[in-house]
């Protein structure tokens, strides 16, 4: 069993090194507090992980703070503890010399998702529930931008952004707002031509590969990675089949540009294309 989780993790890495060997030229760059930012510490276990939003991040790191002694089980900690609560050290927040120490003595992970699920995944949390930041930030410029003959109440509240305006947005090289981790490509956010990561976990085989992880790290026996949804916990998780209703509203050739947008994710973690 665990000699072929080993040989998935060696082509999983060779596929995201010869990806990049082949497209980037930023292998002599040096890495900064920027590149790092995203990654999580914890000392015990000695583990660094990049987080990806929406791909069992929320799960990831209340198991870190189980290893970490902060918890004494992932089912005790509130979505505000992982999220608002600081308990985790960034990796960004160590000097010079400690980030280089943790990266080259540190088991280093990251959890991936099907990009276009990851989206479909995001707008749904973002944009179809109510939402004090990204309703009044993304929605509004979104609505405003992007939306003919919007009402005043849309354009007040920037709620009710629809998926094909949020595609708009995405795709648009002047768009109003930034970009957001939450739809940022996954070589942006962890730089993984830059970092050599350990370990590389699909969302999509998440139980065994979170299985196996906790194996190589020597995590004690009874922890396991928790299987609950984090927010909207009674509404379907996002499958392929949902991700394919919300592709299906975009025109093709807005989804071959989408599939474009996402090129450096699809390629470099070997998904098929949609």
């Amino acid at each position: 069993k665990w000699k072929s989780l080993y040989q998935i993790q060696g082509e999983r890495k060779r596929i995201m090194r010869e990806t990049c060997s082949k497209y980037k030229s930023n292998n002599r760059r040096i890495i900064t507090p920027y590149h790092v930012s995203r990654i999580f510490v914890e000392d015990k276990y000695r583990v660094l992980y990049c987080e990806v939003p929406k791909a069992g991040c929320s799960n990831w790191k209340r198991v870190l703070m189980v290893l970490n002694g902060l918890a004494s089980s992932t089912k005790d900690i509130q979505h505000n503890t992982v999220h608002y609560g600081n308990y985790l050290k960034r990796l960004d927040g160590f000097d010079h010399k400690g980030i280089y120490h943790r990266l080259s003595t540190y088991t280093k992970m990251l959890f991936i998702r099907e990009p276009f699920e990851k989206l479909v995944s995001a707008f749904r949390d973002k944009f179809e529930h109510p939402n004090n930041y990204y309703h009044p930030v993304f929605g509004k410029a979104i609505i405003s931008r992007y939306r003919v003959n919007a009402t005043k109440e849309a354009l007040r509240t920037g709620s009710g952004v629809k998926f094909k305006e949020f595609i708009q947005y995405l795709l648009d090289v002047h768009r109003p707002v930034g970009m957001d981790i939450h739809w940022d490509h996954v070589n942006r956010l962890c730089s993984p031509c830059l970092i050599d990561y350990d370990f590389v976990g699909k969302f999509e085989s998440m139980e065994e590969d979170a299985k196996f992880f906790l194996h190589l790290i020597g995590a004690p026996q009874n922890l396991t990675f928790p299987k609950f949804k984090d927010r909207h916990s009674n509404e379907e998780r996002t499958t392929t089949k949902i991700t394919q209703q919300y592709f299906a509203q975009l025109s093709p050739s807005q989804r071959q540009q989408s599939y474009d947008f996402y090129y450096m994710d699809y390629l470099m973690f070997n998904y098929s294309k949609p």
